[in-house]
């Protein structure tokens, strides 16, 4: 049994309902079965018959829980009219009201409302009406619990979020105008608590304390949870109320910034229409290194013209979960600058943009790696990821085309090189980016390197030329062997160009 909403509590009630036999309570359940049958004719019958309409179950839900489940308003009515507790609660504390407000219905919950239901009666998990009206969007419902004195900015217990939050997480625009208009706090803030976090690769051992970050996580506004959602009317109407453009999450985040690393464009636009700060960078990291994160090239362009500082350093890494596909900055690659991650993501078009708004196009990362090593480096991706370490499933790892990925990063490395980048640069391993495409045998990467200089005798760190670095048996990055038959390509094209091991 499901309700059309997703209430926790409600959804319990039916699994409750439906499990408990009828025998457990009161023997005559004959009106709260045919209700639960939707048997409208034997309700009917039965009330007539002057039937118990007070009878519940052996979890205490009644015949008119059921009706306000189904949704059925005139049985309802015949219920209440036969003396049926309109504020009868099961043991979750669920309500005939609360069901309603789930199912989003106007209809029952005016008639509930009518006959005297408590608009604030909340289940033992502390959601009441109006915060599970205000999550389903029925802007009429919501001004009916109003109406009848629902408090508005009660707080569930869990997280200490009011309804004006769950409306603003789910985009519910219309219930948003409507909270607003009823007095909402736009300034309220759900609960802080303090968390650890690992900010290393999703691919290290996640009990690595190097990684480990302690952060300040909840205390959200309405307008930081609209930020995250991604709807611009919700995070208009918040401004127009009075929401604070600029104030951050306790994380530092910003709403500019949570909107640019959700991937909501849409909002992360309206806030740099109205004013906001494109540098603030309280958790570490700006607008701009996250809407690089996200492969938004048009909001690079509008932080950009909007006077972003393009060579700003990332300083911190971001939460990632084990094996996860969160867009995720990695401890390890602090220090980074937007054209610097550019180049590791294989943006070229981002690439172009920062490089017209005066990016530093010869930045170097503290490991010696350039734009072009970064660019060669990241090709293989993580095994099991792509170049933003993102997780990939089983299928999209089968979907995944070689020459596709090889083609990536040979247009990088043809642009890192055209602005600028030093084709023989090395990392602190003394690898090249030759040394890199060798080892990975990437062969047109190779041969373009090849033909622009990359010098065939260089030797590594560990004394290995690129010929010496595609012969060696070495396993990628994430415990992935590289394809021998492609490294072999690559070792034959060195040895026509003349390369010594």
């Amino acid at each position: 049994m499901t309700f059309t909403r997703g209430c926790a509590a409600a959804a319990l009630l039916g699994s409750f309902l439906w499990a408990w036999p009828a025998a457990a309570a009161d023997p005559d359940l004959r009106v709260v079965d045919a209700a639960k049958r939707q048997d409208r004719a034997a309700v009917k019958t039965l009330l007539a018959q002057r039937a118990n309409a007070k009878t519940v179950q052996a979890d205490g839900a009644g015949a008119l829980h059921w009706a306000a489940h189904w949704d059925d308003v005139e049985m309802a009515g015949w219920l209440i009219d036969a003396g049926a507790d309109v504020n009868v609660r099961n043991d979750l504390g669920v309500s005939p009201l609360l069901i309603a407000s789930t199912n989003a219905s106007a209809p029952m919950v005016e008639r509930l409302l009518a006959a005297g239901a408590n608009p604030n009666a909340a289940s033992v998990g502390g959601e009441s009406p109006l915060l599970v009206a205000s999550r389903a969007g029925n802007a009429t419902v919501v001004a009916a619990l109003l109406a009848k004195g629902a408090q508005v900015d009660a707080v569930e217990p869990v997280r200490g979020q009011t309804a004006l939050m769950w409306a603003a997480a789910n985009g519910r625009a219309d219930v948003v105008r409507a909270l607003v208009r009823a007095g909402a706090s736009v300034h309220a803030r759900s609960t802080i608590v303090p968390r650890e976090y690992q900010t290393g690769s999703r691919y290290v051992a996640y009990d690595d304390v190097r990684f480990v970050v302690k952060v300040d996580d909840g205390g959200f506004t309405p307008l930081l949870f609209a930020a995250r959602s991604g709807d611009a009317t919700t995070a208009d109407l918040l401004l127009g109320a009075g929401s604070k453009l600029d104030e951050p999450a306790p994380s530092g985040a910003s709403p500019l910034v949570i909107a640019a690393h959700s991937g909501n464009h849409d909002v992360a636009m309206l806030f740099l229409e109205r004013g906001a700060d494109p540098d603030a960078a309280g958790a570490g990291y700006t607008a701009l290194h996250a809407a690089v994160l996200r492969g938004d090239v048009r909001l690079v362009e509008t932080l950009i013209a909007r006077g972003a500082k393009v060579d700003a350093p990332l300083e911190r890494g971001t939460p990632v979960r084990r094996y996860s596909q969160d867009y995720a900055f990695s401890a390890d690659l602090i220090g980074a600058s937007a054209f610097w991650l550019a180049a590791r993501y294989g943006d070229v078009a981002i690439m172009r943009a920062l490089a017209a708004g005066g990016a530093d196009v010869k930045f170097v990362m503290s490991d010696g790696s350039n734009a072009l090593l970064a660019a060669v480096a990241a090709s293989s991706g993580f095994g099991s990821g792509d170049r933003r370490e993102r997780y990939l499933t089983p299928v999209e790892i089968a979907a995944k085309v070689e020459s596709d990925e090889e083609n990536v990063t040979l247009e990088t490395a043809k642009l890192a090189l055209a602005l600028g980048s030093d084709v023989n640069s090395v990392n602190r391993n003394g690898d090249s980016a030759l040394h890199l495409a060798a080892s990975q045998g990437l062969v047109t990467v190779v041969q373009f390197l090849a033909e622009h200089g990359a010098a065939l005798d260089l030797k590594n760190k560990r004394g290995l030329t690129p010929l010496g670095a595609a012969l060696q048996r070495q396993r990628g990055e994430g415990g992935v062997t590289i394809a021998d038959d492609r490294r072999e390509a690559a070792a034959q094209l060195l040895r026509k160009l003349g390369a010594p091991e």
